[in-house]
């Protein structure tokens, strides 16, 4: 963020002093910072950090998590009361010190104050964005998730898809934005009308022998616009998990490739190749590859080395009699102005057997 205080504190239906400063809270969520490119499908707090950075909430807070829904695994998740809850996120300092403790000029310097209304057994993910670029104005989005709430099948993987990016952030010169080649094409934004295409391929080092399955090669998903005023869950989309038939419906290292093209663009020109080699994207096309734990290596072929790196869409782990087993998710991707972010969830699944 565009401030001297890079952290955030959330507090939740706030309590004052007689200035008007804040004193406590129902919940509090301290230290949050910008999240993670990518939101995995067990809680982030689990390892031996020492650190007070929250790339989310409820991060390393110690709160009552979510419960398992309809299968799904919500121990990501916390839990809070329903019913109408005021939200107050205040900057603060990136240091160590718990926000009630700092200096009285430090708590004041409020980003957001806003009421919103939780319903009784519901699923929520809360964003905290920038709505216009240039005017540096922020708002919440509270999305009613309804995965927990549909007959998805074990042996489908679905992903759906929204764009967030702040009004005026694509045109606004490269000088006011973050750059990193981390996001390959999507460095410099991206124009707010996109169709998306999916292609699966085999798990190899090499990409110019990794054979794409037999009809998935640019199939076309659907289409995701700009929009930061709806709440309301996008469609999901889905694949077979197995679709490598050789994988006896155990184990199976099958990657993902997002293609994101301008509406009129034929992905079967390989549009790809042609920005790449000449530098042309303009926001008008960007990839992303879902290897497995990110970090295979596809320098073997240059224009793939152009897409975002993220982890894939299956889940390889210790389950039963079987190390590693492959199982399904549920997945998010969320096009933030020249980042893009995954959230992935999982069923629950069988303890492992040694």
């Amino acid at each position: 963020m565009d401030h001297n205080y890079p952290y955030l504190c959330m507090i939740v239906n706030p309590k004052f002093d007689e200035t008007g400063m804040p004193i406590g809270g129902d919940i509090i969520g301290d230290n949050l910072d910008k999240r993670n490119i990518y939101a995995p499908p067990y809680p982030t707090h689990i390892g031996n950090s020492t650190t007070v950075h929250n790339p989310e909430y409820p991060g390393k807070e110690n709160v009552l998590v979510g419960p398992i829904l309809n299968g799904f695994d919500l121990s990501s998740w916390a839990q809070i009361p329903s019913g109408k809850k005021r939200f107050l996120f205040m900057f603060r300092p990136k240091n160590s010190t718990p926000f009630f403790e700092l200096d009285d000029k430090l708590k004041r310097m409020v980003l957001l104050d806003t009421t919103l209304d939780l319903k009784s057994k519901e699923v929520y993910t809360m964003n905290i964005l920038q709505k216009d670029f240039g005017k540096k104005k922020y708002d919440v989005i509270l999305r009613q998730e309804n995965f927990h709430k549909q007959a998805f099948s074990d042996s489908l993987v679905y992903v759906n898809f929204y764009n967030y990016s702040s009004n005026g952030f694509f045109e606004a010169p490269a000088s006011l934005k973050k750059i990193t080649s981390a996001m390959g094409l999507l460095k410099d934004g991206i124009k707010d009308d996109l169709n998306i295409f999916l292609s699966l391929y085999r798990d190899t080092t090499d990409l110019n022998r990794s054979p794409v399955y037999r009809n998935y090669r640019g199939v076309y998903l659907g289409n995701v616009k700009r929009n930061l005023e709806s709440s309301i869950p996008a469609e999901y989309y889905n694949f077979p998990l197995w679709a490598d038939t050789s994988a006896n419906g155990i184990h199976s290292n099958t990657w993902q490739r997002f293609e994101f093209l301008l509406p009129g663009m034929d992905i079967s020109s390989h549009p790809q190749s042609f920005l790449t080699i000449f530098g042309q994207n303009d926001g008008n096309y960007f990839s992303v590859n879902c290897i497995k734990d990110g970090k295979v290596d596809i320098i073997a072929s240059a224009h793939y080395s152009y897409g975002i790196m993220l982890p894939s869409l299956l889940i390889n782990i210790h389950s039963g009699e079987f190390n590693p087993k492959t199982f399904a998710t549920v997945n998010t991707m969320e096009i933030i102005n020249n980042f893009l972010y995954l959230t992935t969830i999982q069923r629950k699944y069988p303890a492992p057997k040694y």
